[in-house]
């Protein structure tokens, strides 16, 4: 990911914020057969208060991505979207792609089966919690051998990285006018509505100016 140090993402609370809230990522690698991508869940190992992170892959990407043995990329993409050089006012200008990105590299370490029953256990709770009457994986119709079935076929991971890029394009470049504008026009109704993206600007805008994070 090409680097802009007006763009640049460092902040390793903010980072474990981005990863916290876009948990669906991309693991890529580069193998005999060249690159390889596999899409999972992937979590903050709750134990650490770094970067690490913990998920799983089905068997087989854990051979496929020569998982424990070469190094993996694992990508978390946060808000993003269109942002339009009409939003600019009365200025040159062309449309561009507004963003926020997390790389993490490094070689991951193999869990156990018992850590990896945990990781899969803490992910059903993660989003199944949310339910009003949550299935969560070891309650009823769900029994013992069911479980360990299905976990047999995964294979989790925990990485620590020794690799960290962070990238929050969000017009950052441009005066505070400009910047408001585009926020504003996120959160119209219109084509391009994306209040998601508005809301990272902001928190961006009023970081930069200290009234908040």
């Amino acid at each position: 990911m090409r680097q802009n140090p007006s763009f640049t993402l460092a902040d390793v609370a903010e980072i474990r914020r981005v990863v916290e809230a876009n948990p669906w990522a991309t693991i890529v690698s580069s193998g005999a057969d060249g690159l390889v991508a596999s899409h999972y869940v992937v979590l903050l190992d709750e134990a650490r208060d770094d970067l690490t992170v913990v998920g799983h892959v089905g068997r087989p990407d854990d051979l496929i991505h020569g998982m424990g043995e070469r190094e993996l990329l694992v990508v978390f993409q946060g808000p993003h979207g269109y942002v339009s050089p009409g939003w600019y006012g009365d200025a040159p200008a062309v449309p561009t792609w507004n963003y926020v990105a997390v790389h993490l590299s490094g070689v991951p370490e193999i869990l156990s089966a018992e850590e990896n029953l945990e990781v899969l256990d803490r992910l059903v709770e993660r989003f199944e919690g949310r339910m009003p009457d949550p299935r969560l994986m070891w309650e009823r119709p769900n029994d013992p051998e069911y479980v360990q079935r299905l976990a047999s076929g995964t294979v989790g991971f925990r990485l620590t990285p020794t690799r960290v890029v962070g990238k929050r394009k969000l017009s950052q470049n441009k005066p505070a006018e400009v910047v408001d504008a585009v926020i504003a026009a996120l959160d119209e109704r219109g084509p391009y509505t994306n209040p998601a993206l508005a809301a990272e600007m902001r928190r961006a805008r009023d970081a930069r100016s200290g009234t908040g994070r």
